[in-house]
């Protein structure tokens, strides 16, 4: 287990646990008292800690690589999974997988995410969750796949942001994303969007149009990360925890605003901790999501969706003088 800085008294009193159970070995001694006493000491530290969390560190919670991704999340909630590949047009971008699958053995969706990768080489072979162009219109040639299908579609966000490079643009990276908000704000089937991590910018966006869009506690949504935030404004990273807490991008705030539908809690620890737990609990709202928005006829939810999504924001109108 990795410990974030804040996490360091709970990673200290696991340290002398595994003191303990050494004294105990050798000496044979049972230190059974000692260690539950510890125990329970953990779990009154990590309550005051999570309990307590500023908006940076949800960001340092949603980025921690022990965090489950997308492929943990298919792997435990759905059965039957095939993954398909390729826009049809220029490649098969890893950054972004998707595939059919089936929910409680009895109901075909399309599931659709960001994959990070679990460590160096995967991470670069998944371009760290950065979509190109054929990333978004692989997943835009998904959606309407299940479409075609009436399948609902259920997409897990987690990006840094879409990938920035000039070969990015000069394939029209712009143009993808816009081309799948238009087209996803008019699907007929259910969709559900779940940012599990981090939740960035366009990148973000380019699968997140749905009926319901919702968050894990322990993420962020917003147009900017607090680091590139505060190098805009201040020229250095020094002031990125300053940046996270006027960006607002939590969710609680984006609950607030009416940005995002639902937060979906975490176990006391975080999903990085609890990762069978926090899949229940994400499976438990599809499972709900799913049989609300089926009793809904298609072309109001297709309105409702619109009147969502063009009703967010706030502005103020000057009288002239």
């Amino acid at each position: 287990m990795q410990y974030l800085d804040f996490e360091k008294p709970i990673e200290a009193l696991y340290e002398e646990i595994e003191k303990l159970k050494e004294v105990g070995e050798k000496t044979k001694v049972d230190m059974s008292v000692s260690i539950k006493e510890l125990n329970k000491k953990i779990e009154e530290t990590r309550k005051d800690i999570y309990s307590n969390l500023n908006d940076w560190q949800r960001v340092q919670l949603s980025r921690h690589p022990e965090r489950p991704y997308t492929n943990y999340y298919i792997s435990r909630l759905f059965s039957n999974y095939q993954e398909l590949h390729g826009d049809r047009n220029v490649k098969d971008d890893k950054a972004i997988v998707g595939g059919f699958a089936t929910l409680n053995d009895n109901e075909t969706v399309m599931v659709i995410g960001h994959q990070k990768g679990s460590n160096t080489k995967m991470r670069q072979l998944r371009n760290f969750g950065m979509a190109n162009p054929e990333g978004y219109r692989k997943a835009l040639r998904l959606m309407k796949l299940a479409e075609k299908f009436n399948k609902p579609i259920i997409t897990f966000i987690d990006t840094p942001g879409a990938y920035p490079g000039l070969e990015a643009e000069e394939r029209g990276q712009g143009e993808a994303i816009a081309r799948n908000l238009f087209e996803m704000i008019n699907l007929k089937v259910p969709v559900i969007c779940i940012i599990i991590g981090e939740g960035a910018s366009g990148g973000a966006l380019g699968i997140g149009i749905g009926d319901k869009v919702v968050m894990l506690e322990n993420t962020w949504y917003s147009v900017i990360s607090p680091e590139s935030c505060s190098s805009i404004l201040w020229r250095t990273w020094d002031y990125k925890e300053q940046a996270a807490e006027q960006l607002k991008l939590t969710p609680k705030h984006m609950n607030s605003f009416g940005l995002v539908d639902d937060i979906i809690k975490e176990p006391l620890g975080g999903a990085h901790s609890y990762p069978e737990k926090t899949a229940d609990a994400v499976k438990k709202y599809i499972e709900n999501a799913l049989k609300e928005l089926k009793t809904i006829d298609v072309e109001e939810r297709i309105q409702q969706r619109i009147e969502k999504f063009s009703s967010m924001g706030f502005y103020t109108e000057l009288k002239e003088a």
